[in-house]
């Protein structure tokens, strides 16, 4: 339902440059893929624990959008849909700052050993993990491809003294 309720306003956006009247800036564009943003509920809890984890959907939305258009199409929405997590929906800028980021290919998992390359990469330019945090961008849709060929963009962020 989160998903689906994300997906019905980011297509919203998406189509208005067809609409009467269509906001400034706007252009026909692809929808930018599903994002999540991970996070551990107990740190004292090993990471296997999937029932420990915390997470937050969004979808990325093009330059033109503005908060007071973001809640014109919500409501919009809102008026044809009857989905309860439309009301959980929210505008906002995110600075991720300097992070480390790699494609995983495969299933969800399996991501622990991309995650160990991801570390050893920053750890011989000087970096380091700043938290436990992570961005995952959905590349595939898992109801549609087999879990060894998925692909997602695995992030963090990394602090930035790095010898570069």
């Amino acid at each position: 339902m989160a998903t689906a309720a994300l997906y019905a306003v980011a297509y919203a956006v998406k189509m208005s440059y067809k609409k009467p009247n269509p906001p400034e800036g706007a252009h026909d564009y692809k929808v930018f893929p599903l994002e999540g943003v991970w996070d551990l509920v107990d740190r004292s809890v090993t990471l296997k624990d999937k029932t420990n984890y915390a997470y937050t959907l969004m979808i990325r939305q093009p330059e033109f959008l503005t908060k007071a258009l973001f809640d014109r199409f919500l409501e919009d929405v809102m008026t044809k849909k009857k989905n309860p997590k439309l009301n959980l929906i929210r505008f906002e800028a995110i600075d991720e700052g300097v992070c480390c980021q790699m494609l995983h290919i495969g299933p969800y998992d399996d991501e622990p050993a991309t995650f160990q390359v991801m570390h050893e990469h920053i750890a011989s330019k000087g970096f380091k993990r700043t938290h436990k945090q992570h961005k995952e961008i959905y590349l595939s849709d898992p109801r549609r491809s087999a879990p060894e060929k998925m692909k997602t963009i695995l992030r963090f962020k990394v602090d930035g003294s790095g010898d570069e």
